[in-house]
């Protein structure tokens, strides 16, 4: 991470000072390395501790197929403007390249000399096939010829067969052979991503060990099936990652689905962004893959096994809890318990606030659910983004539409690597008469909200769910997330006035309750924390604590640092990439960061603005990017029940500025260092004192 010094001093007062800035970049890679500090934390269950690795190795994929990919681009095509911190897109792309390998190396070292040897030690092994003592082999070999070797496909390359293509994220064998005749040939063989990457290794009936083999190493000790009558020379793994951005032509698609579609279908087909190899393979064979895969040797990474981190997940799946998290059982918020059968009733009593993964998941289906079923309900109109396999949710809505309410969703096509299941939900909930549209043009629908209508007596009212995280049952048990379950009319009809912008035509730009991106989501956010200013200006103690995923908008950067310069306090909790230098003299020395990364993911984004002490809380879907506050229909909702305002405020917000474990604070060079405190202190992890205060319910 570049420090302040390591360029020419500028005026520091000069809001627009690249130095100010730190790259988004690095500051994500910067963000990869908190997640590999959990792998290495003894504290954290050794399972859990394989989780975070194969996280990190998933995070540094997408890492090369989008932001890597989007800077090779840019340098492809010319362009020399500067980032904010005042790199060019030339300048990033060296940068990133140096911080990303020396960070997958301290990640490989994490593995082969701490985490294999201590999974060792608990009786779980993954061997190289010649570790294998000869009857394992055997038993091997008969797994392979039975479910390996007929998926298998041998792509030889010679003059009348070109080289083949190479997919996105596939693992491979490069393969020399030498015929009957003495002529050596090169064959390509892909090892398919549709069976077990791990493959168990039969043990001794006395034996409670577990070991696994690489299933790469699998095909390759049995290649001689693939390749009867041919002496096997050589046998290199290698992986390749390619561009996986989908740039959608909407203005040129006369069918966004179909658009999408093939668009998913390219993403195979992208240009080279890395290639991952082990020192075995020769030179010779190494050019001739880069020749081939149109890569540059900037983009090949020499590795060791495994080449692929993501499949280390397959080790969680082993049963032994002492090695995992202890789970437990998410709350029911005291408003809900026992009104599972009038949950309506309960929303009506008071705005219910759900803290998810440690509030269950499951009122929000309750709501949807009792919604299909009322019949008293007159329509349902939600947003989709990320929903998962299985959905719960969608079940909810065409069991609706079969109930006759009427039913409108927008399915956002565009939500990135979910495109696929996205369309497949859209053509079912097409396919049982629900009005599905794909949201505006140019722009992703990425806000969480359920409107439903009801009719009660002579009147209809309006019951609203929003939230700051998706509507997927799965991730809500992994993801912290802050939901709003309420009946408030003005919320209700901001909803309404919501809807007919994404599914009709609306210029509608005054909004009572809720702030809406692109529309006025930044200009309210810039009023608050002027207005927080001149609290401050006037004596009113100005206090401003942010939580979000990700800071790195230019001119809200520009604006916390006016706020820190008149004295406002500003907190803010940030789990991934930070562009603000926090504890700069003159500019920033009010401002505190902290990224709290552990068991769940933070997801949450929370504005909480102390007003004169008249504390004011906003959740919301966006983060403070470019891309959210300009690019996507995102929504801040307000929490208006003072009760609720204080459990925001007193415990959830004052959790994560106290966590002492998991908290992570930045210095103003970039980096991030553990949170110092008091050995004599009872240490304070904000996640596990969530999982413990709702199991009694204290947040209810």
């Amino acid at each position: 991470m570049a420090e302040l010094d390591d360029r020419p001093k500028r005026d520091l007062s000069d809001l627009d000072n690249p130095q100010l800035y730190v790259n988004r970049e690095l500051s994500l890679i910067e963000f990869q390395r908190r997640v590999l500090e959990e792998a290495d934390d003894p504290t954290v269950p050794l399972l859990e501790r394989v989780r975070f690795l194969s996280i990190f190795g998933s995070n540094m994929d997408e890492f090369y197929m989008i932001r890597l990919a989007g800077l090779k681009q840019q340098v492809a095509a010319g362009v020399r403007e500067p980032s904010p911190d005042g790199l060019t897109p030339s300048d990033q792309l060296s940068a990133v390249r140096k911080v990303a390998n020396d960070i997958k190396a301290e990640a490989r070292r994490l593995w082969s000399e701490r985490l294999a040897p201590a999974l060792a030690a608990q009786g779980i092994r993954v061997l190289d096939h010649d570790q294998i003592p000869i009857d394992g082999r055997i038993n091997l070999r008969r797994y392979f010829e039975t479910a390996v070797f007929p998926v298998l496909t041998p792509l030889a390359v010679d003059p009348s067969r070109p080289f083949p293509h190479i997919s996105n994220l596939s693992l491979n064998l490069a393969v020399v052979i030498r015929d009957p005749s003495g002529h050596e040939h090169f064959a390509r063989v892909k090892v398919p991503g549709t069976l077990p990457q791990l493959v168990p290794v039969p043990s001794s009936e006395d034996s409670t060990d577990l070991a696994f083999v690489p299933l790469e190493q699998l095909v390759a000790a049995n290649l001689d099936a693939l390749f009867p009558g041919e002496e096997i020379l050589e046998v290199h793994p290698f992986r390749v990652t390619r561009n996986a951005d989908l740039v959608i032509q909407e203005l040129e698609a006369g069918d966004l689905l179909e658009t999408i579609e093939e668009g998913v279908r390219q993403r195979q087909f992208g240009f080279v962004t890395r290639l991952t190899y082990e020192s075995t393979m020769p030179a010779r064979l190494l050019d001739d893959l880069l020749i081939n895969l149109g890569a540059d040797r900037a983009d090949a990474h020499l590795e060791e096994s495994p080449l692929a981190l993501v499949n280390l997940a397959a080790l969680y799946a082993v049963d032994r809890p002492d090695l995992k998290e202890v789970p437990f059982l998410p709350a029911v918020p005291r408003p809900l318990e026992g009104k599972e059968g009038d949950l309506f009733a309960a929303v009506r009593a008071g705005d219910i606030l759900l803290h998810h993964p440690f509030d269950s998941f499951g009122p929000v289906l309750d709501f949807l659910e009792a919604a299909a079923i009322d019949p008293d309900v007159l329509a349902i109109k939600m947003t989709l983004y990320r929903v998962g396999r299985n959905s719960p949710v969608v079940k909810a809505l065409l069991e609706a539409r079969e109930e006759g309410k009427q039913v409108a969703v927008l399915v956002e096509l565009k939500a990135r690597f979910d495109e696929e299941r996205n369309i497949e939900w859209a053509r079912a909930l097409e396919r049982e008469g629900v009005h599905v549209v794909y949201g505006l043009l140019g722009l992703k629908t990425h806000c969480k909200v359920a409107l439903v209508i009801r009719r009660e007596g002579d009147r209809i009212r309006r019951y609203t769910h929003l939230s700051t995280g998706n509507y997927n049952a799965l991730t809500a048990q992994q993801y912290t997330d802050l939901g709003l379950l309420t009946c408030d009319e003005a919320i209700g009809a901001d909803a309404t006035d919501l809807f007919n912008f994404l599914t009709g035509y609306s210029a509608k730009r005054d909004y009572g309750r809720l702030a809406i991106a692109p529309i006025n989501l930044r200009e309210t956010l810039e009023a608050l924390i002027e207005r927080e200013i001149v609290h401050h200006e006037a004596g009113r103690r100005g206090h401003i604590i942010l939580k979000m995923n990700a800071l790195v908008d230019r001119r809200m950067i520009r604006l916390l640092y006016k706020a820190s310069r008149a004295g406002v306090v500003i907190d803010l909790v940030v789990r991934g990439m930070c562009s603000l230098r926090p504890g700069l003299p003159h500019v920033s020395d009010t401002i505190r960061v902290v990224s709290i990364v552990g068991r769940f993911l933070e997801h949450s984004r929370i504005c909480y603005f102390r007003n004169g002490g008249s504390d004011e809380v906003y959740l919301g879907s966006a983060d403070l990017m470019p891309r959210n506050l300009n690019g996507r229909i995102e929504v801040m909702f307000p929490i208006i029940d003072p009760r609720l305002v204080a459990i925001v405020r007193d415990e959830i917000l004052a959790a994560y500025l106290a966590d002492t474990v998991k908290a992570r604070v930045m210095s103003a060079d970039g980096t991030y260092t553990r949170v110092a405190h008091d050995p004599d202190a009872p240490a304070v992890s904000a996640q596990t004192w969530f999982v413990n205060e709702r199991a009694t319910h204290r947040l209810g």
